[in-house]
């Protein structure tokens, strides 16, 4: 089977546009250095950086306020939702049907305020970055630079797929699926690259806390299981066989669709069954398995899609990949495995920006 080569309608208006891209970054001197070799590195990091700093016009928490931007490389519109920081009592109490122990003891949690993607990140949103026509390194990298390309072109990015990854269940308005972790933090240093917007995975706290949107209940809108449905995608008689179009439920009390169900959603965190137990260390993660994903997918029934319930990533979700080695993008079996993204209001320095993109970077499947 030939690479797939479907691309955006929007791309597909030739070098004119690319070119106009070119200049401006020029202009704004957001372009390669024509007298060095740009890696993804730490030095990437330190220039997009700058431009986060340059560009930022938001430093206090109450001039924070919702917004739609478009990715400049696509013209594709994206939606964030601005949530004030605060304290809430983390994980779910021993007496909340289908808990697991991983979701205790509850613990207070304090949660600095950030914006979130008010959907999961679409095929739409995503697929310029999975495909382009750029010949790639197995690990994402250019195999040729030019001095004329604007920063985000340095960011690695995925080697193109085999086969359509949507398995046929929708593209546009739907959600990107089958991603790496590591795939789904290049997007962000990507996407970031691009806005002069620092974007991230949610920490696992970021995420409960958005998701559950001030409610100390099973689901952010209380405990009536028969309500589920009017806000989660979700197969409570083990029927369902594909996701479907972002935004088709209810929000959530701060306008936050899909956090019950729907695909599943990446967080940064290493996984620990007792993470809440001690004072572990989570972000970065250290390992490629076991990393946190959370919210329920499509493919589960309703005790998945709890505010509270952890999920682990393991091998098993690429066992069907061709690749050897196994691929550092693709988790070929998790066709309800996306993500959304955050942005702190805080910018961090360039040395956590660069542990939080690239935390997988450099390690390798535990299986031959």
């Amino acid at each position: 089977m030939k690479p797939l080569k479907r691309l955006l309608p929007s791309i597909q208006q030739g070098w004119v546009r690319h070119l106009t891209l070119f200049s401006l970054a020029f202009s704004l001197g957001w372009s390669l250095n024509a007298t060095a070799q740009v890696k993804d590195d730490l030095e990437l990091v330190k220039r997009i950086r700058e431009k986060i700093l340059a560009t930022a016009q938001v430093d206090t928490e109450e001039a924070m306020a919702d917004y739609e931007n478009k990715i400049p490389d696509s013209g594709v519109p994206y939606q964030m939702v601005a949530i004030k920081g605060g304290e809430f009592l983390m994980g779910s109490p021993p007496d909340e049907p289908g808990r697991n122990p991983d979701e205790g003891p509850q613990r207070k949690v304090s949660v600095k305020p950030f914006w979130m993607g008010k959907y999961e990140v679409t095929w739409d949103q995503f697929e310029p970055f999975m495909i382009t026509d750029f010949s790639r390194n197995p690990d994402g990298s250019l195999k040729q630079m030019s001095p004329d390309y604007p920063l985000h072109y340095a960011v690695s990015m995925p080697t193109t797929p085999y086969m359509d990854m949507s398995f046929g269940m929708g593209r546009w308005d739907h959600p990107a699926i089958c991603m790496t972790q590591h795939a789904a933090s290049k997007y962000c240093e990507w996407l970031s690259a691009q806005t002069g917007h620092y974007y991230r995975l949610p920490t696992e706290a970021e995420w409960e806390y958005a998701c559950r949107a001030g409610t100390t209940t099973a689901y952010s809108f209380g405990n009536d299981l028969s309500k589920l449905g009017e806000y989660a995608v979700y197969d409570p008689d083990l029927v369902r066989t594909e996701y479907a179009k972002v935004g088709t439920k209810k929000p959530n009390p701060w306008g936050l669709y899909d956090m019950h169900g729907n695909v599943m959603e990446w967080c940064l965190d290493q996984y620990f069954v007792d993470a809440y137990r001690g004072k572990r260390k989570t972000v970065p993660a250290t390992t490629l398995y076991p990393r946190v994903a959370r919210g329920g997918s499509w493919y589960d029934t309703a005790e998945l899609l709890r505010s509270a319930a952890r999920t682990r990533s393991t091998l098993d979700w690429k066992m069907q990949d061709p690749q050897l080695p196994k691929s550092i993008w693709y988790h070929t079996d998790a066709s309800w495995l996306g993500f959304r993204i955050v942005r702190p209001l805080e910018n961090p320095s360039a040395e956590e920006m660069d542990r939080l993109w690239n935390s997988a970077a450099g390690l390798t499947d535990p299986r031959p």
